[in-house]
C-alpha cells in the first residue's frame, strides 16, 4: 500500500479523542455495548477506537458487492434480451459479437505489437501467434462491453448502492480550484512523506481534468514518529498562508523534499518572496501548532491511519492512488450531482 503509516501513534492518539462536531461519524449511534462499574461504554465511544481498522474492511465490501452487482446486472439483461429473441444467452452474444469473430489482419497485429513493443521485447515473427489470440480476446471484450453498455442504456439501469460517506470538514482556507465545485477531494497529508510528493501530480492531472468540477482542500496529518520534521514543514506552510501565498510554498515543499530544517524552511520562504520578518515570527511563535493537532486528530476521528489520505466527497481513498481511482469516483459523484439537479 502506497501509504506511510505509523501503526503505533494512531492507536496511542485515537484512545483519547472523541469525535467532534466537524467530523461527526455518519454511523455514529447511542447503542450501549458494556457496563464498567455501573458506567455505560456506547458504540459512539468505540467507534474512534476501531475505526482506522474498519474503514478498509468497508471499502473492501463495498468493491466486492459493487463487482457482483455489475455482473448481476449484465446477467439480468443478457436473460431479458435472450427472452425476447427466444434464444439462449450465449446465442445472443454470440451474434452480436459475430463481426468480431474474424482473425485479426496481419496490420491488426503489427499496430498491437508495436503499441507494446518495449514491454514484450521479443521479435515480433517469434510471439505473433500469441499476439493474434490477445488482439482477438481483447476485441471480443470491447465488443462484449459495448453490448452490454448498449442494453443498459436501453433499459436505463440505476445504480443504488454506493460506499460509505464519512462527514470530513475542509479548510476553506486552504482551498485549491473553483469554490462552488460540485466534488470536494480533502486531502490528509504529510509533506515529508514520499508518498505524499508522489500523490501531487496525480492530484494536479485530476484537477486539470475537471477544472470547475472538483476542488481540493488540505488538512495537515504530520506523522512525527517517522517524520521528524514534517510538524515544522506544516507550520511554515500556514505561515505562508498568512501571506496568501500557501499553495506556492506547499507546492515548493513537496517539489524539493530536502533540507526540512528552519533554514531549508525560510530559504523556500524567500524563493516565494515572502516578507521574512513576519514568516520567521509565524515561526517562533508556534501559533498553528494546535490547529495542526485539530486537523490530526479529527483525521484520525475518521479512520485516517496514514497518508496521503482523501476524502472524496466523503467517500476514503487511501494511499497514493493513480488518477483512475480518483477519477472512478468524480464520475459517479458528477453522475450523482447531475441527475439530482435535474430533478429540482
Amino acid at each position: 500500500m502506497r501509504v506511510c503509516t505509523p501503526i503505533s501513534l494512531c492507536i496511542a492518539v485515537c484512545a483519547f479523542v472523541s469525535v467532534g462536531p466537524s467530523a461527526q461519524l455518519s454511523s455514529e449511534t447511542k447503542r450501549p455495548l458494556a457496563i464498567v462499574a455501573g458506567e455505560t461504554i456506547y458504540e459512539d465511544t468505540l467507534q474512534p477506537l476501531v475505526r482506522a481498522q474498519i474503514l478498509p474492511l468497508r471499502q473492501q465490501e463495498y468493491e466486492l458487492k459493487t463487482r457482483a452487482l455489475e455482473n448481476l446486472i449484465d446477467q439480468r439483461l443478457l436473460e431479458g434480451e435472450a427472452k425476447k429473441r427466444g434464444i439462449d444467452t450465449d446465442k445472443v452474444l454470440e451474434l452480436e459479437m459475430k463481426s468480431f469473430l474474424a482473425e485479426p489482419t496481419n496490420a491488426e497485429v503489427e499496430a498491437y505489437y508495436l503499441a507494446q513493443k518495449d514491454r514484450l521485447n521479443r521479435p515480433i515473427d517469434d510471439i505473433k501467434p500469441q499476439l493474434q489470440q490477445a488482439l482477438k480476446q481483447a476485441k471480443l471484450q470491447y465488443a462484449r462491453q459495448q453490448y452490454l453498455k448498449h442494453l443498459r442504456e436501453k433499459a436505463d439501469v440505476k445504480i443504488l448502492l454506493s460506499p460509505e460517506r464519512i462527514a470530513v470538514g475542509y479548510d476553506p482556507s486552504r482551498l485549491r480550484g473553483a469554490p462552488n465545485a460540485p466534488v470536494t477531494i480533502v486531502e490528509f497529508s504529510d509533506f515529508q512523506c514520499p508518498y505524499c510528493q508522489r500523490a501531487q501530480n496525480t492530484l494536479k492531472e485530476v484537477l486539470a481534468k475537471y477544472e470547475g468540477k472538483v476542488r481540493l482542500s488540505f488538512r495537515d496529518f504530520p506523522l512525527r514518529q517517522i517524520h521528524p520534521q514534517a510538524q515544522r514543514a506544516a507550520e511554515a506552510a500556514r505561515c505562508a498562508g498568512e501571506q496568501s501565498r500557501f499553495w506556492e510554498y506547499h507546492d515548493l515543499l513537496f517539489a524539493n523534499s530536502g533540507k526540512f530544517d528552519d533554514g531549508g524552511l525560510t530559504e523556500r520562504a524567500s524563493a516565494i518572496g515572502l516578507d521574512l520578518q513576519p514568516f520567521d515570527a509565524c515561526m517562533a511563535s508556534g501559533k498553528f501548532k494546535a490547529r495542526i493537532d485539530q486537523d490530526q486528530q479529527e483525521a484520525m476521528q475518521v479512520g485516517v491511519s496514514g497518508a496521503p489520505a482523501f476524502f472524496i466527497n466523503g467517500i476514503f481513498l487511501n494511499g497514493a492512488q493513480p488518477a483512475s481511482a480518483f477519477e472512478k469516483i468524480i464520475e459517479r459523484e458528477l453522475a450523482t450531482a447531475g441527475r439530482q439537479g435535474g430533478t429540482n
